[in-house]
């Protein structure tokens, strides 16, 4: 990679000096050059907008969150990446710091769906060639190999290492390269995977017969394996459990796989995989919820709360206004919100296997208020207020929201993004003001 630089004569006020970065021949770049180049890039990224159909409330934010996603793509292969970093700490100093410059299948999906809903169908078929490489396996292979975390190039290893030679100075650590997700069973990713397909094909990008098929494959490898346990949509270090939310993808899986068969009449044993559907719904339905909190819970046998199920109602494998789901929204509120931002669940309840303590967590936030408008509360008087009393949970822990202002999170793009979460806004709020529902908003989140 070679650097040069341009510097026009200086001229007083409104001097400008630019740089270049870029993979090019060694030689001396004019102003003219560098304007053409400018001039280049502006009307490219110009003409890529003009695909946008959203006209709603917010729109130059929502272009530039759509900018900002169309940047994470990685043109050679069409894969998707969590984000460009690596090694940004939740707290200076602390151990949760991870490199996110892969592909996180949930992520991805979450991407698909708000550059679909604008209009940008390109990079949803790019995504989906890639994604019928990535996830190519033998009929014999095991449940795994369908990865919840790729390499943008394909690989399929992550191997985690930290670095001998950067150290982030301000973190005081060394830097991580790497990320150990990619080893790790988590079962959550074929309800992405399969609702991603779901999604393309909603919105005018049949899958092709090849690619329906290797599904089938994963989804009867998923049937087969669905009832085990795994490390969860967090990738948490605390052992494999019975997540609620792994079992609520399984279903979302299972259920979209039925909608795309009978939408394109594609071959499939429906009969198998609603029978797989009813299943796992009746085991949520009998083992996810503990009947004492009135609540869907994170895991089989516990009473601790997780953010994840607030896609409950979004994924529409309950109703928004069902009581079952009313009385979870409560106890998620009263417990994990705190000044308006969001835990994805009580540390010290459920600990995962690391060191530091849990900040807030901003995708989190954006579910939490999709939820709310979904029940009916988009208006101020539905919210809780400002700031939470400080509450003890079932299992005698005190939330470390209480007596504090929440901070909020600078990590895990693995389910990432401001620029995702920016998207999900445009449409809660418009919800709220008394736009319609299902019209021109935007919504990031599993698909309905």
């Amino acid at each position: 990679m070679a650097a040069t630089s341009a510097r026009a004569s200086p001229s007083g006020p409104g001097e400008t000096a630019t740089f270049v970065l870029d993979r090019v021949e060694p030689g001396p770049y004019s102003d003219a050059d560098i304007a053409a180049e400018f001039d280049a890039t502006v009307a490219f990224w110009r003409r890529w907008l003009r695909q946008s159909r959203y006209s709603g409330r917010w729109r130059e934010m929502v272009h530039r969150s759509a900018l900002t996603l169309k940047l994470l793509t990685y043109a050679p292969t069409g894969a998707i990446v969590a984000a460009p970093t690596t090694s940004l700490p939740e707290r200076l100093g602390g151990a949760r710091n991870w490199d996110y410059r892969y592909t996180w299948m949930r992520d991805a999906a979450f991407t698909l769906h708000a550059l679909l809903r604008l209009g940008f169908t390109e990079e949803a078929g790019a995504f989906m060639q890639w994604l019928e490489g990535a996830s190519a396996t033998p009929p014999a292979a095991s449940l795994a190999r369908c990865r919840s975390c790729t390499a943008s190039t394909g690989a399929r290893t992550c191997p985690r290492r930290n670095s001998g030679t950067w150290r982030a100075t301000w973190a005081r650590r060394r830097c991580r390269i790497g990320n150990q997700a990619a080893t790790q069973l988590q079962l959550d990713i074929y309800g992405e995977l399969m609702d991603s397909v779901y999604l393309c094909n909603k919105y005018g990008l049949p899958i092709y017969h090849d690619g329906w098929m290797e599904l089938t494959r994963n989804l009867e490898r998923l049937m087969d394996h669905w009832d085990q346990p795994d490390e969860g949509i967090w990738e948490t270090h605390g052992g494999r459990r019975d997540y609620t939310y792994s079992r609520l993808m399984s279903w979302v899986a299972v259920e979209r796989a039925i909608r795309v068969a009978r939408q394109r009449g594609l071959p499939a044993d429906i009969p198998r995989w609603s029978a797989a559907r009813d299943r796992i719904y009746n085991q949520i339905m009998e083992r996810g919820r503990h009947p004492a909190r009135r609540a869907f819970v994170q895991h089989y046998g516990t009473d601790v709360l997780d953010a994840s199920l607030l896609l409950m109602p979004l994924c529409k494998f309950i109703a928004p206004t069902d009581p079952r789901w009313i009385s979870t929204l409560d106890a998620i509120t009263a417990e994990l919100v705190s000044d308006s931002l969001v835990y994805r669940y009580n540390v010290d309840a459920s600990p995962d296997g690391l060191a530091d303590k849990e900040a807030t967590f901003s995708l989190c936030f954006f579910w939490w208020v999709e939820a709310l408008a979904r029940a009916g509360r988009s208006t101020r008087r539905g919210w809780p207020s400002r700031r939470c009393s400080p509450t003890r949970t079932t299992s005698g822990c005190t939330p470390r929201r209480s007596g504090r202002r929440a901070s909020s999170s600078a990590t895990s793009p693995s389910t990432t993004g401001p620029d995702r979460r920016c998207l999900a806004r445009s449409r809660h709020l418009s919800v709220g003001r008394g736009h319609k529902p299902g019209s021109a908003q935007v919504q990031a989140g599993i698909a309905g």
